[in-house]
């Protein structure tokens, strides 16, 4: 499985974080000087964008971080889900609003890179935020086994309780084997618990191809100094792939459909997204072997 580029992540935490902290999603705490200063440069072009109806990366990153939490919450409210663990969480501020939302209810494990990690637990210890049952946890997503893997993190949970894995902004720096890799370990995992739910973002060839969507990308590859990638043509391509890692049920939906009737920031920069809503029952999940998803 290919490492992904620490750097790329780090940088973008930063940015998302301060983003959320901008547009009222967020806590102080969360908001750094580095992503202050990456999101002033990014106001212009975003302005710009927007003035020639082109979609904008501000527009984009509030719709799928809106879009992922109403997904969740509705997964909780229905009963299926009592434990998050999020993925490369960066800065989100997912964990302390749901916890703040839930409480007890829900407990929450926030999972990056060492050094990732250590920054949020400084930042949320140093604000009080750190609630009982919140956790953040050393993580590496390309690790098969040890300290840093995912059996390292579901090891802490109860297996009678529902859990959902997210991964936001995360999938675009992994090559696609290794998505299809990640994908099937989620799934085997997820499968162990009473009820399992996979979210995430994920963009595609198929809503990539008009001359305003394509300076988008090439903005968004400068942002994060370096290539991102978008893995299927089309969502059948998609669900297929999801299908095949062990999921029984997988969707892709439109966060302005998600978001129906609530206002959106930039609705051309949401339209850029998809949502990944992927479910698995008990027992249910037959591993594959990494890199043999469908193409």
């Amino acid at each position: 499985m290919t490492q992904h580029n620490g750097a790329q992540i780090g940088l973008t935490a930063h940015y998302t974080g301060y983003t959320w902290f901008h547009n009222g999603l967020s806590h102080p705490a969360f908001a750094t000087p580095r992503g202050r200063r990456l999101v002033a440069l990014m106001r212009p072009i975003d302005a710009l964008a927007r003035r020639v109806g082109s979609p904008s990366v501000e527009g984009l990153l509030l719709a799928r971080h809106r879009a992922i939490d109403l997904e969740l919450d509705r997964a909780i409210a229905r009963g299926e889900v009592g434990q998050v663990i999020e993925v490369a969480s960066g800065l989100s501020p997912r964990g302390w609003r749901f916890k703040q939302r839930y409480g007890d209810r829900l407990r929450y494990v926030e999972a990056d890179l060492p050094h990732m990690a250590a920054l949020k637990l400084d930042l949320l210890r140093g604000a009080g935020l750190l609630a009982a049952g919140h956790e953040v946890l050393p993580f590496d997503a390309t690790a098969a086994s040890g300290p840093l893997s995912l059996s390292a993190v579901v090891s802490r949970l109860d297996p009678r309780i529902g859990v959902a894995i997210i991964t936001e902004g995360l999938l675009m720096y992994l090559n696609k084997p290794a998505v299809l890799d990640l994908w099937a370990r989620f799934a085997q995992v997820l499968q162990t618990f009473e009820s399992g739910v996979y979210l995430s973002d994920l963009h595609l060839n198929e809503l990539d191809h008009s001359w305003l969507i394509r300076p988008f990308r090439v903005v968004l590859q400068a942002v994060v100094r370096g290539r991102v990638q978008w893995h299927f043509d089309t969502a059948p391509a998609a669900t297929a792939a999801l299908h095949q890692a062990g999921f029984d049920r997988a969707e892709l939906l439109d966060p302005r459909r998600v978001l129906q009737g609530q206002p959106l920031a930039d609705p051309a920069g949401a339209g850029l997204v998809r949502v990944v809503t992927a479910r698995v029952r008990r027992g249910s999940c037959d591993r594959v072997e990494p890199g043999s998803g469908t193409t």
